[in-house]
């Protein structure tokens, strides 16, 4: 069983232009409570829309609700995903393509077709079963394989793979330049991706442009999004492999946990045969690392914007705070698994964090969170950054665990400065990128080492800093940002949304009736303000702004698939 959005798995791909304002309309045909989250989008001055536990009441079973944002000064490659219950592991998720406004040029010439790739370990196991297995310290091992668009493996080989199973073929033309956005929407496998006998001209990742060089292959970890220009250069003899082959897990379980589709040109002359392209060497500790160094910002290149995205000189501002960030593998706490940040295991309450702020509600969340661990024991408690507006903040992300940590921040791209095996030490800061370090949401952090970023905090609102490994943020690994403009007669956050869910505390503020509200293109959408009544249509607040909307319903159901 999947959970498939429109009757599709994976859902369907957003497809949207620079500051386009976006309404999607979800329903909830669930049988347990819903959201979706934007992973990458930044939703300027508007957390309200983030759908994740500390901003959003979840959406229940059987009821819709409207999103509605800006993607405001944004291009590039992002994906959604449900944020609740382990939801990600059964699908859910689907592409996001946010276009150049036609007045800015791509760095690169303009592809002859543009192809998403949602790359996913996948486990048997539904998601409330591996759920229970995380919550009883079992873990969730190595998957059982690995799927393209949803698909499973190619028949490479007839004594690992049976026959019978659907796998993905993109077909192309020779000659032409396509440009591939591949994302790793998995739950806990960094995977390699590599296409048989084909450059990857690496050109962007999460929304920013990179400096453009070619790879043979790339470690992309859990929840990273890259995009390449890959030209169709072969004299095609046959079909080519595209792989996608899970790194750092044991040799007996990679073999089974390769994904693999096909590249067909039109004018090929039989299938693909033979062995799969090599991966990288699992033993070279240092390949994947390097890899991860030799991305650079692209300083020259306009982006959402004309100026060129070098123009924010980061490493010339004053950081105003450090956190240094511990995580460790999971551990006992009063009889439960938890997972930490710091010794602390985030608590979710259960009115979201930023309703609580908005009403004034005391004893909800703490603004506590340590900037380095502190000798004491770990603890459950719901403590959050309290982030300075405006600020600049240093992070470093320590992995003490045994495999590959990836973290991602809701709300910023930050820049990656700096990572390296060992602890981190302020000598460090000798060996950061202050140049052209790629800015991002998602970074890696390897086992025994540390990852250094840089973020600029101008967004306000409440932000998620998580742990995308779905095993250690179910269990805890993961605080929240506060950041709040104390000018509080200056516009820093969009108000609350008119249709908004109240939950835990704030539930006898739930609404009666129906409101309509007009969106900027005429067209009218509804609001279920009683949503107990289960109403066909919802909707969220009006746009202000006369710039293009985009609207979108999207039906969440679990779907039944064979998939091997």
């Amino acid at each position: 069983m999947v959970i498939g959005i429109e009757g599709q798995f994976p859902g369907p791909i957003l497809n949207v232009t620079t500051n386009w304002n976006v309404v999607v309309n979800v329903k909830n045909n669930l049988k347990e409570p819903f959201l979706l989250t934007w992973n990458g989008i930044q939703q300027r001055k508007n957390s309200w829309q983030d759908g994740v536990s500390g901003t959003n009441c979840p959406i229940p079973a059987g009821w819709n609700w409207t999103y509605q944002f800006q993607v405001k000064d944004q291009i590039g490659s992002f994906f959604y995903f449900p944020s609740l219950n382990f939801q990600r592991s059964a699908g859910g998720y689907g592409g996001i393509i946010i276009n150049n406004r036609d007045v800015i040029p791509l760095p690169f010439g303009n592809p002859d077709g543009d192809i998403t790739l949602l790359i996913s370990d996948w486990y048997i196991k539904s998601h409330d079963k591996l759920r229970k297995h995380v919550e009883d310290g079992v873990g969730l091992g190595a998957p059982d394989g690995v799927l393209f668009n949803g698909l499973g493996p190619y028949r490479y080989d007839e004594s690992l793979v049976p026959n019978g199973i659907s796998y993905e073929i993109i077909n192309v033309e020779p000659g032409k330049t396509y440009r591939f956005r591949v994302h790793n929407v998995g739950i806990s496998t960094s995977l390699n991706f590599r296409i048989q006998n084909h450059n990857l001209l690496l050109v962007e990742t999460e929304g920013s442009y990179t400096v453009q060089q070619n790879y043979a292959n790339m470690d992309i970890h859990v929840g990273q999004s890259f995009s390449f220009l890959v030209t169709m250069d072969q004299n095609a003899t046959s079909d080519y492999y595209i792989v996608a082959s899970s790194r750092f897990v044991n040799s007996s379980a990679s073999a089974r946990a390769t994904g693999v589709a096909i590249l067909h040109y039109s004018n090929s002359q039989g299938p693909a045969s033979g062995p799969l392209p090599d991966p990288p060497n699992d033993f070279d500790s240092y390949f994947s690392m390097n890899q991860a160094r030799s991305i650079r910002w692209n300083v020259s290149a306009g982006a959402a914007r004309p100026n060129p995205q070098g123009s924010f000189k980061y490493g010339d501002i004053t950081v105003t705070e450090v956190f240094v960030i511990l995580n460790k593998p999971a551990e006992l706490i009063d009889g439960k698994w938890r997972t930490m940040l710091n010794g602390i295991s985030y608590l979710a309450p259960s009115t979201p964090l930023k309703l609580a702020q908005q009403f004034n509600v005391l004893g909800v969340y703490k603004l506590d969170f340590p900037n380095r661990l502190m000798n004491r024991p770990p603890k459950v408690d719901t403590s959050i950054i309290n982030g300075t507006y405006k600020g600049f903040f240093e992070i470093i992300f320590q992995n003490n665990d045994s495999s590959v940590q990836n973290y991602h921040m809701d709300g910023y791209a930050f820049f990656v400065v700096g990572m390296d095996y060992g602890v981190w030490t302020e000598n460090s800061r000798s060996t950061y990128n202050k140049w052209d370090g790629v800015a991002r949401s998602t970074t890696q952090v390897f086992p025994g080492a540390w990852t250094a970023i840089l973020v600029y905090l101008d967004n306000a609102g409440i932000w998620n800093l998580r742990a995308e490994n779905l095993d250690s943020w179910y269990l805890g690994q993961e605080v929240y940002v506060s950041v709040v403009n104390p000018e509080i007669e200056v516009d820093t956050e969009i108000p609350l949304p008119g249709n908004t869910i109240y939950c835990g505390l704030l539930s006898s503020l739930q609404k009666l009736g129906m409101s309509e509200f007009l969106c900027s293109n005429g067209e009218y959408i509804y609001e279920a303000q009683d949503q107990a009544q289960r109403f066909k249509f919802s909707g969220g607040q009006s746009v202000a702004k006369p710039s293009r909307t985009v609207l979108v319903a999207l039906f969440i159901a679990m779907l039944g698939a064979f998939l091997r």
